[in-house]
């Protein structure tokens, strides 16, 4: 296997499992010793060096060396990353995920929005973004990078379960009895107007981003 290729797991698993331990078993200790302010810096920190050596280990392996799905693929990624925005935009509104002071009312109120189709929207619009990169087979890279990420929104999206039920007991519990982990697709009718406008702006966007940022034409912009 080629030595780039090694060095992009070997970031791809740091990355992805920093987040997982210091979130997790390491959160409690290193709140002890650190301080809140104290583990937000060492968190962001190790974060950001940790993703650096993704993007550089990415950025030296070979860029186009699987033979790619052809226009289907394209088809397919592109109907995974509308709904991906849709759900990522919506989670920046009444998300009790989120560490602000309105999270455990938000956890007890009735789901709105793109909570009716998951509690874990953020996760799931990334699971779909690195699924649609999955599905065009490009790159060694991209597969490796896009599954790592999805692994770190999907499992992380159940510890995350796990941890707000110990941060806020009843509560959680409740959000939980009212939403589903897994998305019900049927919810996207229900998510409303604003999640719907803000995800195709950004679909819009990002896809046409991708051609200054990637060299490479997606989404909607594939076809022009």
């Amino acid at each position: 296997m080629d030595g780039t290729i090694i060095t992009l797991i070997a970031a791809n698993a740091a990355f992805v499992g920093t987040h997982f331990i210091m979130s997790h078993p390491l959160r409690a200790p290193m709140l002890k010793m650190l301080g809140k302010l104290g583990f937000q810096i060492a968190y962001s920190l190790v974060s950001i060096a940790t993703l650096a050596w993704v993007y550089f280990a990415f950025k030296a392996a070979p860029p186009s060396d699987l033979p790619g799905s052809g226009q289907i693929g394209w088809i397919i990624a592109t109907l995974l990353t509308l709904p991906a925005m849709v759900l990522l935009a919506g989670s920046l509104m009444g998300n009790p995920a989120l560490p602000t002071p309105q999270a455990e009312a938000q956890a007890r109120a009735a789901p709105r929005g793109v909570f009716t189709i998951t509690r874990h929207p953020m996760m799931w619009g990334f699971a779909l973004w690195a699924l649609s990169h999955i599905v065009l087979f490009w790159s060694l890279r991209t597969t490796i990078t896009a599954l790592a990420m999805g692994i770190l929104a999907l499992v992380g999206a159940k510890l995350q379960d796990r941890k707000k039920e110990a941060l806020m007991g009843d509560a959680w519990h409740q959000w939980k009895a009212n939403t589903s982990y897994w998305p019900r697709l049927g919810g996207f009718a229900k998510a409303g107007a604003l999640p719907w406008t803000l995800g195709l702006i950004a679909f819009v966007f990002f896809s046409w981003l991708h051609w200054p940022l990637g060299g490479i034409r997606a989404g909607i912009w594939a076809w022009f």
